[in-house]
């Protein structure tokens, strides 16, 4: 099959079209023949060798953490896919590969595509949808009434976190480019704040959430609009011990992550609010859940550019820009 593969860690490197074979099918996976593939900052992440420590890939490898599209092969313990689906998910970690005309992804992993979206649509979805579930509902469940500060709210997991945060009750501000404005507020952001002219620590206070996805700056301001017993959720990092514990981290890993989110957790302490490290995980369950919301018309995808596959380190690049308003997609087929 032909894929796009990660020849050797580094920022220069460009991902190379390469004639790979097929992955070998486990029992409890499906083969997804690839329609539609997302690309997220993360993937620039991985190729740029930031989570080695994590997640060490052996070179060469296939990069991609969206996929639509539809099953072609089940393994024999699988049960509730058949030929034929046509179905999205993020894959595992260390089971990823959606640059490719195939991947394999665990049942668990996978929900069938919603029934209005296209296959485009679709691929953009699973990251973006997974983090901000993870972050908003399992972690920080969001309440209706709740006021909460969404980063970046033009970006790929801003657009989903805005709108998701509207479906829950909450109050939503947000922070956007002056062109922005008036597109991140037809999402449903109550208050918008355009960064070239506002500092936004000094507008916002008293929030019960902030989901942070910037820089370390940004999140040591960030802590400071949340109210007593509020709750920071970082996906940028720094990486927290709880984060270490559940990777089950070897010993000298988990005492870089407890120093590298030291000075943050002290000034968390210090305001009296919560701080912690989300690093989302491929669930089935969860999507299924968000299908419905898609469905449902509750939120709709957000997409900036399709790219053609040929041109995927085209679209990587234009990811690592920051420019893009939501998701970039590549088409595979």
């Amino acid at each position: 099959m032909k894929a796009f593969t990660v020849d050797r860690y580094g920022k220069k490197s460009s991902l190379r079209l390469a004639d790979v074979p097929t992955p070998e099918l486990r029992d409890d996976e499906v083969l997804v023949q690839v329609h539609a593939a997302g690309v997220n900052l993360v993937d620039a992440k991985v190729r740029n060798g930031e989570f080695k420590l994590l997640l060490p890939y052996r070179t060469p490898f296939v990069l991609g953490h969206d996929v639509a599209g539809e099953v072609v092969k089940v393994g024999r313990n699988v049960r509730q896919f058949k030929l034929g689906d046509e179905v999205y998910a993020r894959p595992d970690d260390l089971r990823i590969g959606t640059f490719a005309e195939f991947v394999p992804v665990k049942e668990a992993s996978l929900a069938l595509k919603p029934k209005n979206l296209t296959m485009e649509e679709a691929a953009s979805i699973p990251l973006v949808a997974l983090t901000v579930w993870q972050a908003l509902v399992e972690r920080a469940k969001l309440k209706k009434g709740q006021k909460v500060f969404v980063q970046a709210g033009s970006g790929g997991v801003g657009t989903f976190a805005i709108q998701l945060a509207k479906h829950l009750g909450a109050t939503v501000a947000t922070t956007t480019s002056t062109g922005n404005v008036a597109w991140v507020k037809s999402l449903g952001a109550d208050v918008v704040i355009d960064y070239k002219k506002e500092d936004f620590e000094k507008v916002l206070s008293g929030y019960d959430v902030v989901l942070n996805s910037q820089d370390g700056k940004t999140l040591e301001k960030s802590l400071s609009v949340l109210k007593p017993g509020g709750r920071l959720i970082s996906i940028s990092g720094p990486p927290d011990p709880q984060f270490a514990d559940d990777m089950k981290a070897p010993w000298l890993v988990k005492q870089v992550m407890r120093m590298l989110s030291l000075g943050t957790r002290r000034k968390a302490k210090r305001l009296g609010v919560g701080y912690s490290f989300l690093f989302m995980k491929a669930n089935g369950s969860q999507l299924r859940q968000i299908t419905q919301l898609i469905e449902s018309g509750a939120i709709r995808p957000v997409i900036d550019k399709v790219f053609p596959f040929a041109s995927t380190n085209e679209a990587l690049a234009y990811v690592e820009s920051g420019r893009a308003k939501g998701k970039v997609v590549i088409k595979v087929r």
